[in-house]
């Protein structure tokens, strides 16, 4: 298997009338979505080089999931922009990416035209009127190659110019040999997608639907804030499998949902983006007993995730939640300050990961991939290449990989170099406490607490001298309604900072 675009046609074949996907207007079933890729692919090879950028100017849809699959027979890849992003942000995707032309609908034009876009516009609705060109689609497909590029995420960058991540067929087809198996999902489930899709963890929601055959119930933006409508929709759709950002977990449980209405034939819970509180785990498993639960780890380099961990014990609200053991076919490893390999336990090193799932690195930036696509330190024999994550890890006494923050989390007050992880983990184990999170002000060397909860500042800060030092102590704590959500469903570390100020 070379291209995605298998997983479809084998779903279109063996189950054509199907519904593969379904948003809050309509449904389409494998055979439509098959045809109508098919139909904007034929357009675009007119209009495009096979190996070109593409965007798809569309906030997440049953028509945003044709354009991608269409671009992909077009031998092109797809570039995913929401249309609530600020102009400035859009037109410097655009400009990054250099793609040539954009698949929107007609309505978002205004907004286009406010991000400065000036090249060529193709309207959804238009390219699936096209008349479908077998004999070229079959040529551009005869002559592609596993590791032509799929789709490109773009993420924040450090000089203020987003990134984009380049994702080839063969990492994604070599991520989905093993993720549905070890997660048994089959197409007898329902897959209710929460992540954008310009977000890596959509991919998984995408392709383990296409390659199973199974259905994907795109779930609004909107219902995150609405827990009551969101669980009557999953129950609505008999959604059977969840792959959520935490936050999303999170809100469900910290509003109280389940006391509303539970969603029974949800059966599996698979979660990333961040660390998961405890606490609020318990609450999914105390409504969901029988539900397996996954805690996920990879940033967007990887293909999605190189780590997994299957919760198979009770956790206390202090325990960190272990990230686990590598998928197949990946090699996780951590290297210390002196890039030596880290093996004993209790040891922190950085997460380096190479395998087929890296990415092909950052499109037209060759500068950062130089930076975080290296060559294994500790290979001087033949190149192999790997990605240094950024993240920290350390190995427990079952040899199971623990999430330890990130290099940039890690910082230097009174002396002292602290994990802002550390201190959330603490502050997350309260009982009166819902969610919280740190940030430090370096300029007024400063770590303040955000939280959600009843307990005072002061109480606070008393009751976390049982088990920290006081230089781990915040001298800030800021009580908020709720914490602030980045669109990837992260919380939004950037806006608690300038708070801050």
């Amino acid at each position: 298997m070379k291209n995605v675009l298998e997983y479809l046609e084998r779903s279109a074949m063996a189950c054509p009338e199907k519904p593969a996907v379904i948003d809050a207007e309509k449904s389409m079933s494998y055979k439509e979505l098959l045809h109508h890729a098919k139909s904007i692919g034929s357009f675009l090879l007119r209009q495009e080089a096979p190996g070109s950028p593409v965007a798809v100017f569309m906030d997440k849809s049953v028509e945003a999931l044709t354009a991608f699959m269409g671009i992909v027979y077009a031998g092109c890849f797809y570039i995913s922009i929401r249309t609530d992003l600020p102009p400035f942000r859009i037109q410097k995707i655009l400009e990054t990416s250099g793609a040539g032309c954009v698949i929107r609908l007609k309505r978002d034009d205004s907004i286009l035209k406010e991000a400065g876009y000036q090249g060529r516009c193709f309207d959804y609705h238009d390219m699936i009127k096209q008349e479908i060109s077998e004999d070229r689609l079959l040529g551009i497909r005869e002559s592609s190659l596993d590791t032509d590029p799929l789709y490109c995420n773009f993420t924040s960058g450090s000089t203020g110019i987003p990134k984009g991540v380049l994702i080839s067929h063969r990492s994604v087809i070599d991520f989905m040999e093993y993720f549905p198996g070890l997660f048994h999902i089959t197409g007898e489930d329902v897959i209710g997608n929460q992540a954008p899709f310009d977000f890596d963890v959509s991919v998984k929601d995408i392709y383990s639907t296409l390659c199973t055959g199974a259905t994907m119930v795109i779930l609004p933006k909107k219902l995150f804030s609405m827990p009551a409508r969101l669980l009557d929709t999953l129950c609505e759709h008999k959604v059977t499998t969840l792959i959520w950002a935490v936050s999303a977990l999170c809100l469900v449980s910290q509003l109280k949902g389940f006391t509303y209405k539970v969603p029974s034939l949800v059966k599996k819970v698979l979660f990333s983006g961040e660390a998961m509180p405890v606490k609020q785990l318990n609450i999914w498993r105390k409504y969901l007993p029988n539900a397996r639960y996954v805690n996920l780890y990879g940033p967007t380099e990887i293909t999605c995730n190189c780590t997994y961990y299957e919760i198979d014990r009770e956790f206390a609200d202090h325990e960190k939640i272990p990230i686990g053991k590598p998928f197949p076919n990946e090699k996780v490893f951590l290297l210390d300050e002196n890039d030596n390999l880290v093996t004993k336990s209790g040891i922190t090193g950085e997460i380096c990961v190479a395998g087929t799932a890296l990415a092909l690195g950052y499109y037209r930036n060759p500068e950062q991939t130089k930076k975080v696509f290296v060559q294994n330190p500790g290979n001087p024999y033949y190149p192999e290449l790997i990605y240094r994550t950024g993240d920290l890890a350390f190995y427990n006494e079952t040899h199971e990989l623990c999430f330890a923050g990130r290099k940039d989390f890690q910082i230097k007050h009174m002396g002292h170099r602290i994990e802002l992880e550390e201190i959330e983990l603490v502050l997350n184990s309260y009982s009166l406490i819902e969610r919280a999170c740190c940030v430090f002000d370096a300029q007024k060397s400063r770590i303040t607490a955000f939280y959600v909860g009843p307990m005072e500042g002061k109480e606070i800060s008393v009751k976390m001298r049982e088990t920290l030092p006081v230089y781990m102590i915040p001298s800030v704590f800021r009580s908020l309604p709720e914490l602030p959500i980045t669109a990837n469903g992260k919380v939004d570390r950037k806006k608690l900072l300038e708070m801050c100020k």
